[in-house]
C-alpha cells in the first residue's frame, strides 16, 4: 500500500540533500554537461524545477504541462541561469510542491500525468521522489546509483519492472537481485530471459542509466528497454 505521507518525508529529504550538492558546485561546473544527452547541468536542474511545478499542477487537477514544447522551451530558458538564481528556484519551487502535499486531499482520487497517463494522487510523491533522486545521480557530482536509498532502489526496479511488463518489444523477463524478483516484458507462462545483479545495475539499467553491462544474462540477450 503506498503510504503518500511516508513519501513526501522522503521527497523533501532528497531534496535537501540535493540542494546541499548542488550548494558546492559554481556557475562553471553548472553549465557542463551532465550525464543526460545534449543537457547541461544547468538543463536538469531547470527540468527538476519546472517538474515541481508540474505535479503541483496534476496534484490541483490542472494539465501537468501545457504543452511538450512549452515544456522543452521551459527547460531552455531556464537551463543558463547562474547557479545562485537556479537554487533559489529548485527551493522555492520544492517548496509549492511540499505546501500542497501538505494540504488536506483526497489522496485516493485518480490524477492526469503526461500523455494521457493516469494515477492515483498517491503515487505522485513517488514519481518526485524519483525524480529528485534519478536526476541527482545525473549531475554527475559524485552522487551514484549506489548512493540511493535501498527502499528507493527496490520501489523504482519495482516501478520501471511494471512499467515494460506486457510491452511487446521486450520478451518476457525475470529480474532479480538475488533477494527480489520482478517479471517484465511480454506475458508469456515461462521468463524468456533471467537477468541478474546488483541492486544498483540493476536500476541503472531499467532507468537507462546503464548499460547492462554489469549484469548477468541467462537464456537469450540483454533485452533492450523502451526509453522512459
Amino acid at each position: 500500500m503506498i503510504d503518500h505521507a511516508h513519501d513526501l518525508a522522503c521527497v523533501r529529504e532528497a531534496t535537501e540533500g540535493l540542494l546541499t550538492a548542488v550548494a558546492e558546485m559554481d556557475n562553471v561546473s553548472l553549465a557542463e554537461p551532465s550525464r543526460l544527452p545534449g543537457w547541461s547541468r544547468g538543463h536538469v536542474l531547470a527540468h527538476l524545477a519546472r517538474n515541481a511545478d508540474a505535479l503541483v499542477n496534476v496534484l490541483q487537477g490542472r494539465p501537468m504541462y501545457a504543452s511538450a514544447e512549452g515544456r522543452d522551451a521551459d527547460i531552455e530558458r531556464d537551463a543558463p541561469r547562474p547557479l545562485d538564481v537556479q537554487l533559489a528556484d529548485l527551493r522555492e519551487s520544492a517548496a509549492r510542491f511540499r505546501a500542497v502535499g501538505d494540504a488536506p486531499a483526497d489522496w485516493a482520487r485518480t490524477v492526469e500525468l503526461r500523455n494521457g497517463v493516469t494515477d492515483s494522487a498517491s503515487r505522485v510523491p513517488f514519481r518526485r521522489w524519483a525524480e529528485v533522486e534519478l536526476h541527482h545521480v545525473d549531475l554527475g557530482i559524485g552522487y551514484e546509483l549506489e548512493d540511493l536509498p535501498e527502499e528507493f532502489t527496490r520501489r523504482e526496479t519495482d516501478f520501471l519492472a511494471r512499467r515494460f511488463s506486457g510491452h511487446a518489444g521486450v520478451p518476457a523477463t525475470l529480474v532479480t537481485d538475488g533477494t527480489h524478483t520482478w517479471r517484465t516484458g511480454r506475458t508469456a507462462d515461462e521468463p524468456e530471459v533471467t537477468v541478474s545483479g546488483r541492486p544498483a545495475e540493476l536500476v541503472g539499467w531499467l532507468a537507462g542509466r546503464r548499460d547492462g553491462a554489469a549484469l548477468d544474462v541467462r537464456g537469450g540477450a540483454l533485452p533492450k528497454l523502451p526509453a522512459l
